[in-house]
């Protein structure tokens, strides 16, 4: 990333006995909004070495004592800026009659590789939107399609058949027949393929867009057509309502998360990601890291994340479940698995400078994964805000509110339910005291979702409807040494928008858990989880469900530990 750097220096009168002071901002190029916890760096010209360090305030701002006479070179740094520092003639001179300077650094500003509007072929602009492509992710993803058409027919399910005739065997005369005749329904594919593949498959399209340089609107653009072209044209079957909202509204959250956090991976400590970095991101999002490849320098800018706040953790460890299949069960199953699961807070509220204008500026995003051959994936759960502002209260509370898009999946063995959903609700920070910081979210909305039990009743063991739906989580964040957390979720699965009017579900989940940090990023923690499911059917037996889980697990935490952003100026420290 080349940087932009302005130093302004002046003098000050106050006089030092030996050393001296270097004081100043550092600020974001683009925002001119201070730069929180930059690392500063005071090198001496003539040794080399480093003779003094410190980091920046809340407000960008920092003050570095200098222990002698010299010449001295200032660096500044900051993760997802990249760098800036003084150099010659700017040298900063301490001295008997210069003992304190005020150097300004700024941050950030351009991307390593710079848009040439003369040059179609040079890289895009993501501040300005130049070089981006509408027509590359427009060829990508038909052929993505085509592809995996192919995959299935050849390799994945070259027998799978629905009233005799093979699923993948399609021709143009499918597409056809769909457009002009439809019938559109509700499928009965299998509920990992319906809410987890189909969403996974969305979020590649979302890639594909993100990446050639389109922002959020567009790319659900693309990505509701890519699903539009599936359902009609790569499978035999009648096209479903239900694959149209998992893959294109659905696959456009979960899309932008995996995104975001390619984004966040190339990003890195600023400059030109390396190889690890891009292998990362292509991890995270296939997509982003084809078009990386494939265009070279066109598609290599890194997305500006505006430099977030941000809490995430890995957490690896051994659960113990008991479950409880309808009342009539006198004792409850138990087993033992292994678990882990990734969680990451993208853009936190409190940040200053840091402004909610793209949709899933802020986002949240979780998955847990089993030690299960016969049910890896117990969660995937990502809300970000799509339309919103920020506003705060006071001194100690800062929030942002507005409209919600969301994408959950849950599957805890006897029962599940996911949803693709929009909200109201908002996110906040609230310091209870010097040290003791209260993070939470309250969301009130409405989804469209599948529920039900893994016991096969007629065609398809779940069901679909609207579904009013809210959400209340909180961290209770005690300094950087613990924190306690309880998330708690509800879904009330009407009949309405499904194949069984009549049918309802209640389903309730609840996770809390409390972490201890041990020695720098590295925790232990005590979680539980807990799900209930009510159903009412009109064919069977009512029935009633419930899952525990209890936990004892090794935390990994990312760099800000345990998330609490700080704002409070001196007075308050």
């Amino acid at each position: 990333m080349l940087l932009h750097l302005g130093i302004a220096i002046a003098t000050s009168s106050l006089a030092f006995a030996e050393g001296g002071e270097i004081s100043g901002s550092v600020k974001d190029h683009s925002s001119n909004q201070g730069i929180q916890w930059a690392l500063i760096t005071v090198k001496d010209v003539t040794t080399g070495k480093v003779a003094a360090t410190g980091v920046t305030d809340a407000s960008g701002n920092y003050s570095v004592a200098v222990p002698a006479m010299g010449n001295y070179s200032l660096e500044a740094s900051k993760h997802g800026y990249g760098y800036g520092q003084t150099m010659a003639p700017d040298l900063i001179e301490i001295s008997d009659t210069i003992p304190s300077q005020t150097v300004d650094l700024m941050l950030g500003g351009q991307e390593w590789l710079q848009y040439n509007p003369d040059d179609p072929e040079s890289a895009m602009s993501w501040e300005t939107g130049g070089g981006k492509s509408y027509l590359i992710p427009a060829l990508e993803i038909p052929a993505f399609l085509v592809l995996l058409n192919g995959y299935n027919r050849l390799i994945g399910y070259p027998d799978l058949e629905e009233n005799g005739i093979k699923v993948y065997d399609t021709d143009l005369s499918t597409f056809g027949n769909h457009i002009a005749h439809g019938p559109w329904g509700v499928d009965t594919d299998a509920f990992n393929i319906n809410q987890f593949a189909h969403p996974y498959q969305g979020s590649m399209y979302q890639g594909f867009a993100r990446s050639a340089g389109l922002n959020y609107w567009e790319s659900l653009i693309y990505t509701n057509v890519g699903s539009f072209l599936w359902e009609t044209g790569g499978e035999t079957t009648n096209p479903s309502i239900n694959d149209q909202f998992a893959s294109g509204i659905g696959g456009s959250f979960f899309g932008e998360a995996l995104f975001r956090m390619a984004g966040l991976m190339l990003e890195g400590d600023g400059g030109k990601p390396g190889f690890w970095q891009e292998v990362g991101a292509t991890m995270i999002s296939p997509s982003t890291g084809i078009n990386r490849l494939a265009f070279g320098n066109r598609f290599k800018p890194i997305f500006p994340s505006h430099n977030p706040a941000t809490f995430s953790r890995v957490r690896l460890g051994a659960s113990l479940k008991s479950d409880e299949n309808d009342k009539s069960v006198s004792s409850p199953k138990v087993r033992t698995e292994a678990t882990a699961d990734f969680t990451m807070a993208y853009g936190l509220p409190g940040k200053p400078g840091y402004s909610y204008t793209r949709p899933f500026d802020y986002f949240h995003f979780e998955f847990t994964t089993l030690g299960n051959k016969d049910n890896p994936f117990d969660d995937v759960m990502i809300r970000g805000l799509l339309l919103g502002t920020d506003y705060k209260a006071g001194d100690s509370y800062r929030g942002i509110w507005g409209l919600y898009g969301g994408y959950d999946y849950i599957s805890p063995h006897i029962f599940r339910v996911s949803s693709t959903s929009l909200a109201l609700g908002t996110t906040y920070q609230w310091w209870l005291s010097r040290m003791v910081a209260l993070q939470g979210s309250a969301l009130g909305g409405v989804g469209y979702a599948a529920a039900g039990n893994v016991s096969q009743v007629g065609e398809r063991d779940y069901h679909y409807g609207v579904a009013p739906q809210g959400l209340v989580g909180l961290r209770l964040i005690f300094g950087d040494r613990a924190m306690l957390d309880l998330t708690g979720r509800a879904y009330y699965l009407t009949g309405h928008g499904g194949d069984d009017p009549e049918g309802r579900e209640a389903i309730e989940r609840l996770s809390t858990g409390f972490t201890v940090r041990v020695y720098g990023r590295h925790a232990l923690g005590l979680q539980y989880s807990g799900s209930v499911r009510d159903a009412q059917y009109p064919d069977r037996a009512d029935s009633h469900q419930s899952i525990g889980t209890v936990s004892l697990v090794y935390t990994f935490l990312g760099k800000a530990r345990f998330g609490a952003v700080e704002w409070r100026g001196a007075d308050y420290l």
